[in-house]
């Protein structure tokens, strides 16, 4: 097992006469009353801390398995970041959607090139997201995809367990959260990641339970990296980019791969918490599948609203790599989950990158006297350090990477 160096949360605590008095954690603030007075030793309050951190370090499914009515207060949100307020503090109405602009992949594919492109530029440009239809992967490939995820989840939580690690960098990491080691307040959230690209190398690593994991999603990896592909020459032709003799062209065809596959529960309070925190994506472009169930939303004109799902459909949307690729032309958006009380939802996001030994900076071919880098160069190594040492939220990873021009 892997063991967490987690900060001890803070408890209140009387001294009395080389003794202290600490009431039992409960939810909230509605404390068990044969705790009152109890007197416990220095070794006993750590043991306890202690002991309701690995309950929460096990995941929201394995919380939600053991029977919830309301949500712990490690999951609370401070008011003003909770679902049911915009950014600008405004209430969103119960039905407040959005449909993203819809690029019909086959159409890419013919005469009607030109206006495509230009749609998936006007896109980048003004949602950072958008839907693709009619891509060409067979509808039993993503299918079995969310099959083969949900039946994942439901295995013991025995199993689910041997991938657990804090490594950001293992092959395959199991976990809850956004940020289990540094979130102060957990998101509704389990997930499980895995690298990949190459495949084979990664491969063997990945979950033998269910029997058909590995089968099933080597095949949804190995074609999102297809889809990825011709995205990626659809994206630098849109910016006016020879996506076929461009070099970062190159090493994105070859470049990392990470699915994400997130388990978002029923929750008894969904107006308490999030499923993830509002937060642009690290990479290139991220390729989402989503079962039927609603729960993300985009940041839309300082309001946030829920995108439809399309059956068959992938949602695409730029990441901060791209932002940085595209010199601010194309802009990473603020996207954050929901959750609801009735319905489990799963998805799994297919995110794509520069090989994670690769320096990424603004294309030269973007750059002139009148557009100089907006961006200072990054790699991996760099925003693993950075989000090791703070909560990765918001778009605060690419703050740090802009550069400030005076005039």
């Amino acid at each position: 097992k892997t063991h967490y160096n987690l900060p001890i949360p803070q408890t209140s605590i009387i001294k009395f006469t080389f003794t202290y008095i600490i009431p039992t954690y409960c939810p909230r603030k509605h404390q068990d009353p044969s705790a009152q007075g109890r007197r416990m030793s220095p070794s006993m309050i750590a043991s306890v801390v202690e002991e309701e951190n690995k309950k929460y370090q096990r995941g929201v499914k394995h919380l939600c398995d053991k029977g919830l009515t309301r949500v712990p207060t490690k999951y609370i949100l401070p008011e003003h970041d909770r679902p049911i307020f915009t950014k600008s503090d405004r209430l969103i109405k119960p039905k407040q959607n959005l449909k993203l602009p819809i690029i019909d992949f086959a159409e890419l594919l013919g005469p009607n090139r030109p206006h495509v492109l230009r749609s998936i530029a006007e896109a980048c440009k003004t949602y950072g997201f958008f839907q693709v239809v009619n891509h060409g992967m067979e509808g039993d490939v993503s299918t079995n995809m969310i099959e083969v995820c949900k039946r994942f989840f439901e295995l013991p939580y025995e199993e689910r367990s041997k991938y657990m690690t804090s490594d950001m960098s293992a092959p395959v990491r199991y976990g809850t959260s956004f940020n289990q080691s540094k979130d102060n307040v957990f998101c509704w959230r389990d997930f499980l990641k895995l690298f990949a690209h190459p495949l084979p190398d990664y491969l063997p690593y990945w979950p033998s339970s269910p029997s058909d994991f590995r089968s099933l999603a080597a095949t949804y990896a190995k074609e999102t990296k297809e889809l990825f592909k011709m995205m990626v020459k659809a994206i630098l032709e849109s910016l006016e980019i020879d996506g076929d003799k461009d070099e970062a062209a190159e090493e994105l065809e070859e470049g990392s791969q990470l699915v994400v596959v997130n388990c978002y529960p029923p929750c008894p309070e969904p107006e308490l918490t999030l499923g993830m925190p509002p937060h642009s994506d690290y990479g290139f472009l991220t390729l989402l599948l989503q079962d039927d169930v609603e729960g993300l939303q985009i940041l839309y004109r300082d309001e946030w609203v829920t995108v439809e799902p399309i059956p068959g459909s992938f949602v695409v949307n730029v990441g901060d790599h791209l932002e940085i690729f595209s010199n601010g032309r194309y802009k990473s958006v603020l996207h954050r989950v929901l959750v609801n009380s009735t319905k489990p939802r799963i998805s799994v996001a297919s995110l794509h990158s520069f090989p994670l030994t690769s320096v990424v900076k603004p294309s030269p071919k973007l750059i002139d006297e009148q557009n100089p880098p907006q961006y200072m160069e990054t790699d991996f190594a760099t925003f693993l350090q950075y989000v090791s040492s703070r909560e990765p939220k918001w778009k605060n990873f690419l703050e740090s990477r802009k550069i400030h021009h005076t005039r």
